[in-house]
Parts: structure tokens; C-alpha cells; sequence
């Protein structure tokens, strides 16, 4: 079955997604996401402004709906946290251009995608076929970069000239092949992804995606490719990912089923007989996931501890600006990175905290509720699934333009249920 595009909108959006691994070979996907966001958040906003008068194939589905103005809120508020912050610690006014930018880049990509999901008349279909087609390629490419650490070809191809844009580092902007584990000293693989774990997460996206799609042929290659992704990553979080993320939207329905209650009142009594060493499985099953990569475990532990007291400490409440040098303990990783929530509190506070939170909490009810009434959630719900889940091992805003199939996703999701509430009212 052929998926096309239906208006200029959806060419743009599939166009992209398709080209993803050639914008990765020239190192552009930091630059290709962010424009994306600003374009078709443009394209919204004046879909909505023209009304009647644009084109028939890009009027607004509808209204903005209550939970897209509460991404733009959180968004706009983090980015009076970032100011503040920085006017807090005298950062200087380079500083703060330069992480207002950056704020543009990322945090804001949060709410613009959405807008432009809930507004723009983009179809689920595009977005599914799109992320199989990426994964067409990704198989296609496997064996090489499996066969590259092998052959003595190099981890890093080349990093591209785009740099000189700026962005959180090289990596953002470089061609890997593979990369070599530290601490086992083996090859891992990052895909189109700066390194190995995003990739993983990554992975479970695809795979969500893969199962709305209508084709058996496609479906096969998306959710092979995911897989391949996650098992080459080697990432803990994408094992979990893969099994949560998946199962889980799709189990919502039994909720509203009387047998499926009894059935979990019987195994909560009999709990009571095999409690305890149920107990003592789980607190084993989490002691081997974090000793699998004991040093990444500490490395993130000691980060989040520290950026937790000098948090607690410092800057309660619009946090010390921007993320500061680690010291040898944490490996000189920076301290407010690997953590969104606990990045957040040391970088803008806790009203930076509440900005995010609030409009991912909402996305997740309505997710939820949508999943147990029926199919039409599982993809929202797995979408903010492996969101909620990258988020207690990476940085949100960072990776936010990677994430953006998903984002859309949410957007156009919302507009569904928004679209209802006139009818039921």
C-alpha cells in the first residue's frame, strides 16, 4: 500500500523523516530538526491566522487545543527560568544570547512540534510509513557499520563543517561508524543518534511506530530495524524501553474489563504467599541491571546527587543557569546533564521543573485514558512512554530534535480529543 502525501505540510514532514540517514552522512540533523519546528510551527500559526482564506489543503484542522497552550506556557516559562538564572549568577549577556538560542534549539522544539501535530493536516500514516522507511534504511546499512569495528575501518568518519552553528558538542555533528565501550572495551552502535543510549530509545520509537503501521511488509522491516538498533546500542534503558513501551499502551484496555480486575486481585493475594521472594527477585533483577555498567550507574548517581544538593543549596529557585564542570568523580561530566528532572532543578530550579513537568503530566492522562478506551492511544501513550523513560537517563531539550515524529505524533493526537468534545458535549 503506497502512502502519499497529501499537501504541502505532509511532503515537508515525510520528506524529512525520509531523509534522515542522509542528512546524518553530512551531519545535519541537529540543524534539520530545530528548522523543521520553526517552519511548520510558522506554517501553523499562519494556517491559523488566514483561516478560510489559505489554501483548502493546509487549513487548520481546528482550535489549539488546551494542552498544546500548556506546552507553549511550560516552554515560555523555562525559557524566564533561563534569565533568570543567568541575571541570578551574573552570566553576562553573551551567555545568556547564547543559551537563549539554545532554548530555541531545544526546549522550544517541545512545543512547536505539537502545535504544528495539532494544527497542520498531517495523518498519523505519514509519520508511521516515514519511520519504516528510515528503518528500510538502517537495515540496509547494519551490516557495514556492524563489520566496520571488525575490519579495522575508524569509530568517527568525520565531523561535519556545520559545527561552526554550535550545539552542545562535536558528537552532534559528526558520521560515527561505531564507538568503543570504556569500560569493556567493545564496539557499540549509535545509528543516526550522538551516542549509543539516545540511539537505543530511539529504537523503541521506531518500534512503537512500526506496529501502527497497516503493511505487514513495513511493519517487518520497522520493528526489525528498531530491535536492531537496541540490541546493537547495548543500552540497559532500551531493553526496558522495548518491553514497557510496547506492552504496556496496548494491556490499557484490560482496565476497563471486570475479568481483568479479578485476575489482578487474585495475584495481589497471592502475593502474600510469594511475596517475599518475589521481592527479593525484583531487588536482584535491579542489582544486575545497574552492575551491567557499574561505572555509568556511579557516574550517573554521584551527578544526580550532587546537582541535587547544590540545587537544594544555591538556586531553589531558578537554578545556577547552565550546567558547570564536573570534577573527577563524576569523569568531568558536566554537572545538570544525563538527568532531565535532576538537570532541571540545577539548571533553572524548580520552577524550570514545573515547567516541564505540568505539560507532561497532562499528555500522559490524556494518553492513558485514550489507551484504555481503545487502540487510537497506544502510539500516544508509547510516545510519552519512552519520553518519560529517556528522560531519567538523558537530557530532554537536547535530544528534542530527534524526538519530533513523536512530538508531532502527541500534537495531532490532541487535536482527536479536542475534536470530540463539542460532539459529546
Amino acid at each position: 500500500m503506497t502512502v502519499l502525501a497529501q499537501n504541502p505540510a505532509e511532503a515537508l514532514v515525510f520528506k524529512s523523516l525520509c531523509w534522515t540517514w542522509p542528512f546524518y552522512f553530512v551531519g545535519a540533523l541537529y540543524v534539520v530538526g530545530p528548522v523543521l519546528a520553526w517552519l511548520l510551527g510558522a506554517l501553523a500559526v499562519l494556517s491559523l491566522y488566514l483561516g478560510p482564506a489559505i489554501r483548502d489543503d493546509l487549513r487548520a484542522r481546528g482550535p489549539v487545543p488546551p494542552v498544546v497552550w500548556c506546552w507553549f506556557a511550560g516552554m515560555f516559562v523555562m525559557l524566564v527560568a533561563l534569565w533568570a538564572g543567568h541575571v541570578g549568577w551574573d552570566l553576562g549577556l553573551k551567555q545568556t544570547i547564547k543559551s537563549s538560542v539554545g532554548w530555541a534549539k531545544g526546549w522550544a522544539l517541545l512545543a512547536l512540534f505539537p502545535l504544528a501535530g495539532a494544527v497542520l493536516p498531517i495523518r498519523r500514516e505519514i509519520l508511521v510509513r516515514g519511520q519504516c522507511i528510515v528503518g528500510l534504511w538502517t537495515l540496509v546499512l547494519t551490516p557495514i557499520l556492524f563489520a566496520a569495528p571488525y575490519i579495522g575501518l575508524p569509530e568517527k568518519v568525520f565531523t561535519s563543517p556545520l559545527k561552526v552553528i554550535g550545539g552542545p558538542g562535536p558528537e552532534y555533528f559528526s558520521v560515527f561508524f561505531f564507538t568503543w565501550d570504556p569500560g569493556s572495551w567493545t564496539p557499540r552502535w549509535q545509528f543516526y543518534a550522538p551516542w549509543s543510549p539516545f540511539a537505543a530509545l530511539l529504537g523503541v520509537l521506531q518500534v512503537c511506530f512500526a506496529l501502527e503501521e497497516k503493511s505487514i511488509r513495513w511493519r517487518s522491516i520497522g520493528i526489525a530495524a528498531g530491535v536492531t538498533m537496541i540490541l546493537l546500542s547495548k543500552s540497559r534503558m532500551g531493553l526496558v524501553g522495548l518491553v514497557a513501551c510496547t506492552t504496556g499502551p496496548r494491556l490499557m484496555p484490560l482496565i476497563l474489563r471486570g475479568w481483568a480486575w479479578q485476575a489482578m486481585a487474585a495475584a495481589a493475594a497471592s502475593l502474600a504467599v510469594v511475596g517475599t521472594a518475589l521481592a527479593q527477585a525484583v531487588k536482584d533483577g535491579i542489582g544486575a541491571f545497574k552492575g551491567a555498567r557499574a561505572d555509568s550507574t556511579r557516574v550517573r548517581e554521584t551527578l544526580q546527587r550532587i546537582a541535587g544538593e547544590r540545587w537544594e543549596n544555591e538556586a531553589y529557585w531558578f537554578g545556577h543557569g547552565t550546567v558547570q564542570p564536573g570534577a573527577h568523580v563524576v569523569e568531568y561530566m558536566p554537572i545538570g546533564s544525563h538527568h532531565t528532572w535532576w538537570g532541571l532543578l540545577f539548571v533553572k530550579g524548580l520552577v524550570g521543573f514545573m515547567a516541564l513537568l505540568v505539560p507532561l503530566a497532562w499528555q500522559t492522562l490524556l494518553a492513558l485514558i485514550d489507551a484504555a478506551r481503545g487502540p487510537r492511544g497506544a502510539l500516544p501513550l508509547s510516545i510519552v512512554m519512552t519520553i518519560v523513560l529517556l528522560s531519567f537517563g538523558e537530557n530532554l531539550e537536547i535530544e528534542a530534535y530527534m524526538l519530533w515524529p513523536g512530538l508531532v505524533t502527541l500534537g495531532i493526537h490532541a487535536a482527536e480529543l479536542h475534536s470530540e468534545r463539542p460532539a459529546s458535549a
